[in-house]
């Protein structure tokens, strides 16, 4: 299946533009996963498996919490145009509202001074001060801060720790069954970045904000597997999880322009659900056509080198769409 995007994948590995991938096509008749490299470099050599556990950075914000805020929305719990504020009242500002939130528009000033130096009392009670710009409902910005938010607002309202809340709402019901949050001490862990004192991160979220947020944070957090992943896409598919008519809906431009090609939590490309994460992974759902592309990789392990990733990862992108285009019209 795709064998240009599986030899442009070589390819980038070749190249050490990451150590190792699990990547996964689905098809409506036919699944395929390849692996290819290392779990690991250091502090040993570790070969690639599809039991290995990775962390899937902002991945967390679709997978967890959009699809718990849709959940209640499709229950009547919370409605998307209306202010955080009413559902969060801790927030201070009284205009930005779920939908700015769940595609970007909020325009939120996010700098904390000395931010990676907070507990996670002080980074939580900073995140609660922040105000929107003039450009709100305008410009799109991709920011952490609106599922950092969001996630508080879950808290207030299911009155538990937001990652019990994924637990419970996301991956029981789904079957994720080999999907946690840290701190993971046992099992097959991708490590992701080396810290400057030396420090592997394995186990741990590699975003400095939800590792300090820890339980709160619902920007970043989930590990999971390429077959746990399978299992959210197939909900989506079926229609298991959110309802068939919210999967439709959700292919509409949500932004208040109608122009920013962006729907609730999930970028769009054309009919396609899409999302990255930071860490290397990236998720692509035709759900129309039952179609899908899932890659995890560990291109952060040992080092960051963000800019010269996205070009790779989107050439990757692009052959698939190609191919899958191609595809369709035969």
């Amino acid at each position: 299946m795709y064998p240009q995007t599986q030899a442009l994948i070589a390819q980038k590995h070749a190249q050490g533009v990451f150590p190792g991938a699990v990547y996964q096509f689905i098809e409506p008749q036919k699944t395929e996963t390849q692996l290819l490299g290392e779990a690991a470099i250091l502090p040993y050599r570790e070969p690639m498996t599809r039991q290995h556990v990775f962390d899937v950075a902002s991945l967390t914000k679709v997978i967890c919490t959009t699809s718990v805020v849709l959940r209640l929305w499709e229950q009547g719990k919370v409605a998307i145009d209306t202010p955080l504020k009413a559902y969060l009242p801790a927030f201070e500002d009284e205009k930005i509202t779920l939908r700015h939130l769940l595609t970007h528009t909020s325009d939120i000033q996010t700098w904390i001074p000395n931010r990676d130096q907070l507990s996670a009392s002080e980074l939580r009670a900073a995140y609660l001060t922040l105000q929107s710009g003039e450009n709100l409902g305008i410009t799109m910005k991709y920011t952490d801060a609106g599922t950092i938010l969001l996630g508080f607002m879950l808290e207030e309202l299911l009155h538990k720790p937001v990652t019990t809340i994924f637990q419970e709402e996301v991956l029981q019901p789904i079957g994720m069954i080999h999907s946690q949050f840290p701190p993971i001490t046992q099992g097959l862990v991708v490590p992701t970045q080396q810290l400057a004192n030396g420090e592997i991160l394995k186990g741990v979220t590699h975003d400095p904000k939800a590792r300090v947020l820890g339980k709160h944070a619902g920007n970043a957090g989930l590990f999971t597997t390429i077959d746990d992943l399978s299992r959210f896409i197939q909900a989506y598919f079926e229609g298991s999880y959110l309802t068939p008519a919210t999967i439709t809906w959700l292919l509409q431009d949500h932004t208040p322009t109608k122009k920013g090609k962006r729907s609730l939590g999930w970028d769009l490309r054309g009919d396609m659900f899409f999302h990255t994460g930071y860490t290397g992974t990236f998720l692509l759902m035709d759900p129309s056509k039952r179609q899908a592309f899932a890659f995890l990789s560990n291109r952060v392990h040992l080092k960051d080198e963000r800019e010269a990733y996205i070009q790779h990862r989107d050439e990757i992108i692009a052959m698939y769409l190609s191919e899958k285009r191609l595809q369709n019209v035969l």
